[in-house]
């Protein structure tokens, strides 16, 4: 009677290597861009740049300022209330956070490594648009946060961190299946392991 697949001593050996090569493929450029940005992140200070920061004034016209007055601080704009804002200043304001008061509207517009805030004052219709651009470094780093990068960029980590997981686990079944002779895989492993605890233990929870 024929033995069935799973029972060859080759079929996992098979498997881990087929789902090893398959996460290391989907997490490649993943996992080199937060490899990258953590050494970013964990030296921000020193390699930061010097943020660039725009400044715009506009007038808003007193018909579409009376559009306005219906804006509520932490309501979300109406399609109509953003398309007028946006005719008036040039500013796209879609997803703003919005606050108001009897003063004015203040809109702030974040995205990675940028920082923008829009306020439209009720008495005189003075609109102040300001932008500060942090630079490359820094937009990769809010990246590799997921900070103001949306629902898709955030999915995106969850099946990078995911396929980092199947990688790391198929790894370690590949390690165990060739340490035979290779006297120094589990000394390693167990470094790898302990490491983090250690340096925690005396240098960070101290």
């Amino acid at each position: 009677m024929a033995s069935s697949p799973t029972a060859k001593p080759g079929f996992w050996r098979n498997q881990l290597r087929q789902w090893h090569w398959i996460s290391s493929a989907i997490s490649l450029m993943g996992l080199l861009l937060f490899a990258v940005t953590g050494f970013t992140l964990n030296h921000a200070t020193q390699i930061e740049a010097e943020p660039k920061v725009t400044k715009i004034e506009r007038q808003v016209p007193p018909t579409t300022l009376a559009g306005l007055a219906s804006v509520t601080a932490n309501v979300p704009l109406t399609p109509v209330q953003a398309k007028a804002i946006r005719g008036a200043t040039g500013v796209d304001v879609r997803g703003a956070a919005v606050d108001a008061d009897d003063d004015g509207i203040y809109l702030t517009l974040s995205a990675p490594g940028v920082d923008s805030t829009l306020e439209i004052s009720r008495i005189d219709g003075n609109a102040t648009f300001e932008r500060t651009d942090r630079g490359l470094i820094a937009v990769l780093n809010d990246l590799h946060k997921g900070r103001h990068s949306g629902p898709v960029w955030a999915l995106f980590i969850d099946l990078i961190a995911i396929a980092c997981v199947v990688f790391a686990i198929t790894g370690f079944g590949l390690l165990w299946l060739y340490s035979r002779g290779r006297r120094v895989t589990w000394p390693l492993v167990a470094l790898g392991i302990v490491l983090p605890f250690i340096i925690f233990l005396l240098f960070v929870h101290a």
